[in-house]
């Protein structure tokens, strides 16, 4: 069975998020990931991780305004210094948190347009010269349409083509299941074939993005495959529990 990681900005969201690391913790996780760390010092986030003893396994760059529709802009003309801003902030917190992946966002842009394809592809190596200097991976994730309206990496096809472009050792592929199975489907052929390049996995219910096991897709069959696949990374679980999250985490014993 793979190992999983908590999604703390989903899971545990009946406790403050300072709590949600050793609520993980004592569910059976051992390691969590996060979306954004942002609203709380870098120095607290890494003491709460330690006094729950629980590894990070991931979070995103500074996504820019998410109030205001900002999902990152490393796709977007114009915007290359912000962009600069969120590599180095999340640099500074990855230092003190000890993250091995950094998700970088590519931002709300036409993925057809060549302006915003060269500011994309500079932006990645921008980014993972810069995490490679401090031995934290970087990884792209295809984000389904339905979800992210108008984003701009939409297609697990074009991000393994960029990535092979760019041909960065510290660049990956973050193979999203439930992203996955909406765009395209056929997520075991796209697993087996992806494999060289993933980094990190994350899991949830399709269609509903619940816990695994509620959807359409057979969890523990993909869970199996994984491990015929030699994944040794963490599956992050990145959905949104139905009720209580500990009281939903049956899906676990029952793979």
């Amino acid at each position: 069975m793979p190992r999983f990681a908590a999604n703390l900005t989903m899971m545990f969201n009946e406790v403050p998020f300072s709590q949600r690391f050793k609520a993980a913790a004592d569910a059976g996780f051992g390691a969590v990931e996060f979306l954004f760390p942002y609203d709380h010092p870098a120095e607290s986030v890494a003491e709460w991780l330690q006094v729950a003893g629980v590894r990070p396994a991931l979070f995103n760059m500074p996504p820019g305004d998410w109030a205001a529709g900002d999902r990152g802009y490393a796709a977007l003309p114009g915007r290359q210094e912000d962009f600069r801003h969120t590599v180095n902030k999340a640099i500074d917190y990855a230092r003190i948190i000890g993250t091995p992946f950094l998700h970088m966002m590519a931002g709300i842009a036409d993925g057809t347009d060549a302006a915003a394809k060269r500011t994309y592809r500079d932006s990645l190596k921008f980014a993972a010269d810069a995490t490679a200097e401090i031995g934290v991976g970087l990884v792209i994730e295809p984000l389904n349409k339905r979800d992210m309206p108008g984003y701009f990496l939409d297609d697990f096809d074009r991000a393994a083509d960029i990535i092979a472009e760019l041909d960065h050792p510290n660049l990956k592929l973050q193979f999203d299941i439930y992203h996955r199975q909406i765009m395209h489907g056929d997520v075991l052929k796209g697993l087996e074939k992806m494999m060289p390049i993933i980094g990190h996995i994350q899991t949830a219910s399709v269609p509903k993005r619940n816990e695994p096991g509620t959807g359409e897709l057979n969890d523990a069959r993909i869970f199996q495959v994984l491990d015929e696949l030699g994944y040794g990374g963490y599956v992050g679980c990145e959905y949104r529990p139905t009720g209580d999250t500990v009281a939903g985490l049956g899906w676990m014993q029952a793979i």
